[in-house]
């Protein structure tokens, strides 16, 4: 009976425990989404240039992943101005505008992300309070290539 109980817990343990940041169902990122998102223009696809401007939808993350590793080895913290973009290139440099109240930041992309369907950029807790985007979470911003590795 002892044996049953230590093994029960132990399955509990396991099933409890998980390194998964993103779920990604065993697909590529480059598979999950290959669209950046809409330009002033047209769609467009592959390594865009800089001064390219995209109107993405976007979210942020936070204290969830605070401490976790990102998708290009860093530790993430919440507090810097970073994101997570599905294929922009790691260390690419953007200015995220919130036209409503005119607010911008610049972030660096240093992960992957979001897997949510829809989305198209994370912002750290940090650029999402520096533009307002807590209170309502997810919105259409103004993207803008600053600077590409």
């Amino acid at each position: 009976m002892r044996r049953i109980i230590t093994i029960f817990f132990l399955l509990i343990l396991i099933s409890c425990s998980s390194n998964t940041i993103y779920k990604t169902d065993g697909v590529s990122s480059r598979q999950v989404h290959k669209k950046f998102g809409t330009t002033e223009e047209s769609n467009s696809e592959g390594v865009e240039e800089k001064g390219k401007i995209f109107y993405f939808v976007t979210s942020y993350y936070g204290s969830k992943f605070h401490g976790r590793y990102t998708s290009n080895g860093e530790i993430f913290d919440m507090y810097k101005f970073t994101c997570a973009h599905k294929t922009l290139p790691f260390g690419t440099v953007l200015r995220v505008t919130n036209e409503d109240n005119n607010k911008s930041v610049t972030v660096r992309v240093n992960d992957r992300g979001p897997f949510v369907s829809g989305r198209d950029l994370d912002l750290s807790y940090a650029a999402a309070k520096e533009i307002g985007l807590i209170a309502e979470g997810v919105k259409k911003l103004k993207v803008e290539i600053l600077e590409q590795p």
